[in-house]
């Protein structure tokens, strides 16, 4: 039955199917017999994880809302399975209460006719599924096959003529179409009329059972692996999200949940792919960016056939000339790849572009002819022995930047982790609650969330003012939210890439896009060493030391102080407060205003962006 089952589905979830296949792979390197067409249908660990609500990364399933189906089903079948797939839609979701009711306690399945019992015994007295809604105009009105599917077709269209017309015909029947009627079956009219609103309201929404039980299928294998081999799993699953940091942060974090160490990146160890490597999983290189595959193949190969790496020396003589570039060597570094040969990342990222065009430049040498072999040996020695030099590592804050910049995740920690024992008591909410399909928190409520800044993106309003679009990260989620020009004003010097703050807002929820928040005020999370998340007292300006800055000032050009980009401009650098000496200078009265502000990078391009490059200068 599986296997034919997988076979038809193969085009509804190819990526699905390849993470079982990539796991079966993995599992017959330890039980070369295992085959997922051999599984039980029946295990009742695996139906017994998922009443538990341990459903992330199990196909169909991972979703809050379908997980708590399951918890409150407790499904102990494929067929209950199908089920879960087929009602969590809109429409067959109000069937779900008195689905599982039924299943708990079979007493209240209740039958308007015992015509339906055969049809409806499977799903506990609920139309579910399409077959059934023909199976019910077969036995209950007399239609044929195609007459019965024609009306279904007619209803999950919504023709409410035709519908309208039809329900007389399946009660009373239509001699003309052969069709004797329910009442002529023996049905009361009253309850033919009410099992004929019942399928007009489910047939709407109706879902096949054949695609239903492919959907089922997959989420029972992907289960049955899940539970009872987690690491290979786990690392099929990974593998196949290499280009979606978001899934695999979460993934990692329910390795965490399943007590599964994984481990970072690292050139004598990793594959392209995630790999089990012990009772861990080793993190793939394939989700450093800048690194193709192709590359990380002729790593691995050159490992195979000559033993690991010994150095970083080592390992570029090994590699071929045109095979590695700086850019993947310096991504290498900074996530952590390297680490194995003992030096501080801020050690090989001072030496690895000289160590890389020493060993260039030997090559090349040789290639030209230019030295004999004892020539080419020294050489070869030569660019070995560039010191690596002594340096302090570098602080735990940037090591996380440079692995966020160069995989799109944390991988040695999350900035947040410093800072939980400070929102202890406070009314701080994971971010991940308000992603959540089940959040608690409706539309305008005011919540506050704590995390490290993304991004910040900048945009003019219809009324040239400014506002911005801000990226917030906890260890859960992110969220975006909006700061208009009064709060960035007042709150912009927070609003920075890489700063730990916490935001209180106002929440949108739409149905047509993801939560966001509406910023009212934002503070940097050591605010709160010693008080509460809702107190009202307005942070300090002084809280955010400013940065060093530049030698010079910086002089703006503008028409006059009517200019309406003059608005834009105080509100860029009010976003970025510091001591830099800025002068504005208004062309129709030739005076001079001066302020003060950070030269930062994004200012400055910010400003450009509204005056012009001319009429930005820092000197």
């Amino acid at each position: 039955m599986l296997t034919v089952f997988v076979t038809y589905h193969y085009f509804l979830g190819l990526r699905n199917l390849t993470v079982i296949e990539d796991a079966q792979k993995e599992i017959q390197k330890q039980n070369p017999g295992f085959d997922i067409r051999n599984i039980p249908d029946n295990d009742p660990e695996t139906f017994a994880m998922l009443a538990e609500g341990k459903t992330q990364g199990v196909f169909q399933l991972e979703s809050a809302g379908i997980t708590g189906v399951c918890v409150n089903m407790r499904p102990t079948s494929i067929e209950d399975l199908t089920a879960i797939v087929a009602l969590y839609r809109p429409g067959p979701m109000d069937s779900i209460p008195m689905f599982i009711a039924n299943k708990l306690d079979p007493r209240k399945i209740r039958y308007k006719t015992p015509l339906l019992e055969p049809i409806l015994k499977v799903t506990y007295g609920c139309i579910v599924y399409q077959e059934q809604v023909i199976a019910i105009f077969q036995a209950l009105g007399g239609y044929t096959m195609g007459q019965a599917d024609n009306i279904r077709r007619a209803i999950s269209k919504k023709k409410m003529k035709v519908i309208e017309a039809e329900r007389k015909v399946f009660v009373y029947g239509d001699q003309e179409q052969g069709i004797p009627g329910a009442v002529a079956k023996g049905v009361s009219e009253a309850a033919a009329q009410s099992i004929y609103d019942e399928i007009v309201d489910f047939a709407n929404y109706a879902f096949n059972k054949a695609h239903a039980v492919c959907y089922a299928v997959v989420s029972y294998q992907t289960a049955y692996l899940k539970c009872h081999y987690p690491h290979q799993y786990m690392a099929a699953l990974m593998t196949s999200v290499l280009d979606s940091a978001t899934k695999i942060s979460g993934y990692i974090a329910e390795c965490k949940e399943m007590g599964i160490s994984v481990l970072p990146p690292d050139i004598n160890h990793s594959d392209d792919h995630f790999t089990v490597e012990g009772n861990a999983i080793r993190f793939g290189l394939g989700a450093v960016k800048n690194v193709g595959r192709a590359l990380i193949r002729t790593i691995a190969a050159k490992r195979s056939a000559d033993g690991p790496f010994k150095s970083m020396e080592d390992f570029l003589q090994r590699m071929d000339e045109g095979e590695l570039n700086k850019r993947a060597v310096e991504n290498f570094i900074k996530c952590g790849a390297l680490d194995c040969f003992g030096h501080h990342r801020s050690e090989l990222l001072a030496v690895y572009d000289s160590m890389m065009d020493s060993v260039a430049s030997s090559r090349k040498k040789n290639l030209d002819g230019q030295m004999g072999l004892f020539g080419m040996l020294d050489a070869e020695d030569k660019a070995a022995a560039i010191p690596i030099p002594t340096l302090p590592e570098l602080n735990k804050a940037d090591m996380m930047t440079m692995e966020k910049e160069t995989t799109g995740i944390y991988i040695s920690g999350h900035p947040m982790d410093d800072y939980r024992p400070l929102l202890k008591g406070t009314h701080v909410v994971p971010i991940g609650v308000l992603m959540g399909e089940e959040n608690p928190y409706k539309d305008d409520s005011i919540v506050s969330v704590a995390g490290i800044v993304q991004a910040v993106k900048m945009k003019t309003t219809r009324n040239n003012s400014m506002m911005s679009y801000v990226t917030v990260e906890d260890d859960t989620a992110s969220i975006e939210m909006l700061a208009f020009s009064n709060v960035l004003s007042q709150y912009g010097g927070y609003l920075r890439e890489n700063s730990a703050v916490v935001i209180t807002g106002r929440l949108s929820v739409r149905d047509e896009k993801e939560p966001q928040i509406v910023i009212n005020r934002a503070r940097p999370i050591s605010d709160y060493a010693n008080e509460a998340v809702y107190a009202e007292a307005a942070p300090e300006k002084a809280a955010v030391p400013p940065p060093a800055q530049p030698a010079g000032k910086l002089y703006l050009q503008l028409t006059g102080e009517n200019d309406p980009n003059y608005g834009k401009v105080k509100a860029i650098l009010n976003m970025f407060p510091g001591n830099g000496q800025v002068v504005l200078f208004f062309a129709d009265t030739r005076t001079r205003r001066g302020t003060m502000a950070a030269f930062d990078e994004r200012m400055l391009r910010e400003l450009k962006n509204v005056l012009g490059e001319k009429n930005v200068v820092l000197k």
